[in-house]
C-alpha cells in the first residue's frame, strides 16, 4: 500500500509485547489533507465563480502586497472576509458550510492523507487537525471523523458576521501557540506533525516527528 505510513517510519505501528505509547498527531488542513486551499474554494462555492474572479481582481492590490510580505496573511485574509461575508447571517453562513462540506469537500480531500488519518487513528494516536481556515466548513467534516479541530474563528456580532477574524489567524507561530493552550505535550510520548507550507513549520518544529508535503 502506498501511504506515508509505508514510505515513512512515523512509528505508530504497535509491535507485540510493545508498551503502548501516548501518541497525538497534528495535521495542517489546507494543502495537506485537501489539495486546493478551501477559503477560496468555500468562496466559489457560496459566492459563484464570477463573482469569486471579481472580487479577487478588485483586491488584487492586497494579494500582490501579502506575496511580497508587505502585509501580514490575517490582514490579506480580513480583507477577504470582509468583502465576501461582511454582515452576513451567521444562520445562513453555517448552512451554505455544511452544504459546502458534504457536496464540494469530498472532492477535494487527499486520499493518502485519509489512509493515513485512518492508520493513525487505528493504532490509537489521537489525530487533531489545526488549520488557518475559519472552523465553519471544516467542522461538518472533522465531527463525521471523529477528529479534534483547532482552526480560525471568526467574529459575531448581533447574529452577523463582521467579516473579521477573531483574536488571530490560527497561522505560523499561531498554530502552536494554539496547540499549547490546548494540549499539555509533556504528556505525549510522540508527537507528530504534517504540514505543507511555510505556515506549518513551527508546528513542524514542534513535533518528535515531522513531514512536510507527504502526500503528494
Amino acid at each position: 500500500m502506498d501511504h506515508v505510513g509505508d514510505r515513512y517510519d512515523t512509528g505508530v505501528h504497535v509491535q507485540k509485547n510493545e508498551i503502548v505509547r501516548k501518541r497525538i498527531a497534528f495535521f495542517d488542513f489546507d494543502g495537506t489533507i485537501t489539495r486546493k486551499d478551501t477559503l477560496l474554494e468555500f468562496i466559489k462555492f457560496a459566492k459563484g465563480t464570477g463573482n469569486f474572479y471579481a472580487g479577487f481582481l478588485l483586491f488584487s492590490p492586497y494579494l500582490v502586497a501579502f506575496k511580497l510580505k508587505i502585509i501580514s496573511n490575517q490582514t490579506a485574509k480580513d480583507k477577504i472576509l470582509w468583502f465576501f461575508f461582511r454582515n452576513t447571517p451567521v444562520a445562513d453562513f453555517e448552512k451554505k458550510c455544511v452544504e459546502f462540506a458534504e457536496k464540494a469537500l469530498p472532492a477535494l480531500l487527499r486520499p493518502k492523507a485519509l489512509r493515513e488519518i485512518k492508520d493513525l487513528k487505528e493504532q490509537g494516536v489521537q489525530v487533531v487537525v489545526v488549520s488557518a481556515s475559519p472552523e465553519n466548513w471544516i467542522m461538518p467534516w472533522i465531527s463525521g471523523m471523529n477528529l479534534s479541530l483547532i482552526a480560525t474563528k471568526l467574529q459575531v456580532k448581533n447574529s452577523l458576521l463582521t467579516g473579521r477574524i477573531m483574536d488571530s489567524n490560527c497561522h505560523g507561530e499561531e498554530k502552536v501557540n494554539r496547540i499549547r493552550q490546548n494540549y499539555i505535550l509533556a504528556d505525549y510520548d510522540e508527537i507528530l506533525a504534517y504540514g505543507d507550507s511555510s505556515g506549518d513549520r513551527p508546528m513542524l518544529k514542534l513535533a518528535s516527528k515531522s513531514f512536510y508535503k507527504p502526500f503528494r
